[in-house]
């Protein structure tokens, strides 16, 4: 191999491995919970995304809880459903910045880099190359998907769309942990 050249697929792989592995880093700091079991959820709420909007703004959640949450997305935009604190909202924006870039993400969905890179690697188990940490789900507009998430005591807990712009117009809701 010519080490003048860098094939796009490594440079994408590259950049999802590097994201991935400071997101999960910050998961076990922030003590925020961890992924639910589908028998343990107490409650289900749905959530609704708008263009830079989500309904409700605030959800009651106890230390302990498992509750499913049904993210409807709405709007025209791809959207995500992050759960974290604003530190790690911060961090995650600039690797959501860098998905967009490289266009492994577009503003409806999954940029054409991302759909080179999983045609070519067909039959590989890549884990962290399709934005799937436990706490974030990306949802395009008019699709429902599912997260359960079993809540700590930790307080300062967020609930954010960390696509480039929308965090800063206001698409960020408050966990109140009682």
């Amino acid at each position: 191999m010519n080490a003048k050249f860098v094939s796009p697929v490594i440079a994408v792989m590259t950049l999802f491995f590097g994201a991935t592995a400071m997101a999960s880093a910050d998961h076990g700091k922030d003590d925020i919970g961890r992924p639910g079991a589908s028998a343990d959820v107490t409650r289900t709420v749905e959530v609704k995304m708008g263009d830079i909007s989500f309904e409700p703004k605030n959800i009651d959640v106890k230390p302990g809880e498992t509750v499913r949450f049904v993210l409807r997305n709405e709007g025209s935009l791809l959207h995500e459903f992050n759960i974290g604190k604003a530190a790690a909202h911060a961090a995650h924006q600039k690797e959501m910045a860098a998905m967009f870039q490289n266009g492994s993400l577009s503003p409806t969905g999954k940029g054409q880099a991302m759909s080179d890179m999983e045609h070519s690697m067909v039959g590989m188990k890549m884990d962290g190359m399709a934005h799937n940490d436990p706490n974030s789900v990306l949802i395009e507009p008019g699709t429902t998907k599912e997260l359960v998430w079993t809540f700590s005591k930790s307080t300062g807990l967020e609930f954010a769309c960390n696509v480039p712009g929308h965090y800063q117009s206001g698409m960020v809701g408050q966990f109140d942990v009682k």
